[in-house]
């Protein structure tokens, strides 16, 4: 894995679902208490979907199997703002909140597609360290998308 682009240190992730693809190491993103269930996965890189624009994978750099389907909240739910103790953002070495993005888990629900809105993920962009949080407050742990259909298609 000696491959420079642009200037570019990359390495190759192999995976399940898209096959072997290279990234820069830049873009890993590092969750060092990794994720619940997933405590030997702590390093991800982020993937955009090819044919959902809405949807993106976190895809696990050590276990090929591992891809979460990830959306951003807001869109499906435009007044989402999860309330989450400090000590819970400490971790992410927070400087500027515009570097922070909030990503919602895609899981499934017995009629559509459902998104995790009590355990978000936040992602420190600048940093490329990641948590999973619990948010403050009745925030559902599936909170349905009833026009997902396009959604069903890709995670199913």
């Amino acid at each position: 894995m000696n491959g420079f682009a642009s200037g570019k240190k990359l390495m190759e992730v192999v995976t399940t679902r898209f096959g072997r693809i290279q990234v820069g190491r830049e873009d890993v993103i590092r969750f060092p208490e990794g994720l619940p269930g997933l405590r030997d996965c702590r390093d991800f890189v982020l993937l955009a979907d090819g044919w959902n624009t809405h949807l993106a994978w976190l895809q696990s750099v050590a276990r090929p199997d591992i891809a979460l389907p990830v959306v951003s909240p807001r869109r499906y739910v435009p007044r989402y703002q999860p309330r989450v103790a400090r000590r819970e953002l400490e971790r992410l070495e927070i400087g500027d909140l515009r570097a922070v993005r909030v990503l919602s888990i895609v899981g499934k629900s017995p009629r559509s597609v459902a998104l995790n809105l009590k355990a978000p993920l936040v992602i420190n962009l600048q940093r490329r360290l990641g948590r999973q949080v619990i948010a403050n407050g009745p925030l559902p742990v599936q909170y349905e998308i009833p026009s997902a259909a396009f959604l069903c298609r890709r995670i199913a």
